[in-house]
């Protein structure tokens, strides 16, 4: 499994900041390893619809971008689901 051009130990740690930024912006609680998850799999969400539509990121700022925006995504379907 790629991380586009990072490693995992870097994919942690952007995954981290990148769920915690959306945490913050969506006003979700949640620990460290709940802010890691959502951002490395909203990375890898947002990657995955964003090459559907012809989008690319790449390198450390384009997995930042991509992990907050799929979070952002993951923790708002989760809020739609449990209303």
């Amino acid at each position: 499994m790629g991380f586009d051009g990072v490693g995992w130990i870097a994919a942690i740690i952007i995954g981290g900041v990148a769920g915690w930024l959306a945490s913050m912006f969506m006003n979700a609680g949640g620990g460290v390893l709940k802010n890691v998850i959502l951002g490395i799999v909203g990375a890898i969400i947002a990657s995955l619809v964003f090459g559907l539509l012809g989008i690319s990121f790449g390198g450390w700022v384009g997995y930042l971008i991509a992990g907050f925006i799929g979070a952002c995504i993951i923790i708002f379907i989760g809020r739609a689901v449990s209303k």
